[in-house]
């Protein structure tokens, strides 16, 4: 299995970020909202609406707030050729400030290099969201 791990600093403390994060049902509000069009929850699972109208399914698996971490699995509606996707964030705390960090497992091994340019670009997203929400407010 292939890690990507990927990770930011983002100019806004840690339990902001952490309640962000925690919030699994506003992802295309709070986190992500260029990149998802709607979510919604259903026990366990969060339904992801794209833009495009396709919907990805995720396992939410852990919602840690001691630790800051949470854990999903995609289960279906992959975009990708991938027989496995799990993720997690968790934030930490870096003075002022927190440090963001998107571990994701996939497989197979030979698609790390295509997930981690997207984790990449979804982290840069989730840190320009972050950062601009805190200074509107």
């Amino acid at each position: 299995m292939a890690t990507v791990c990927i990770e930011t600093i983002i100019d806004v403390p840690a339990q902001q970020v952490w309640d962000v994060v925690a919030d699994v049902g506003a992802v295309h509000h709070r986190l992500l909202p260029a990149r998802v069009a709607a979510a919604r929850i259903e026990g366990d699972v969060r339904i992801l609406t794209m833009p495009d109208g396709a919907q990805v399914r995720e396992l939410i698996l852990a919602v840690d707030h001691a630790i800051r971490r949470m854990a999903y699995a995609v289960i279906e509606g992959q975009r990708l050729p991938l027989t496995y996707h799990h993720a997690a964030f968790q934030v930490f705390e870096e003075g002022d400030r927190s440090r963001l960090v998107w571990l994701t497992d996939v497989l197979p091994h030979a698609m790390a290099d295509v997930v981690k340019g997207r984790v990449e670009r979804g982290i840069q997203e989730i840190k320009e969201t972050l950062e601009l929400s805190t200074a509107e407010q």
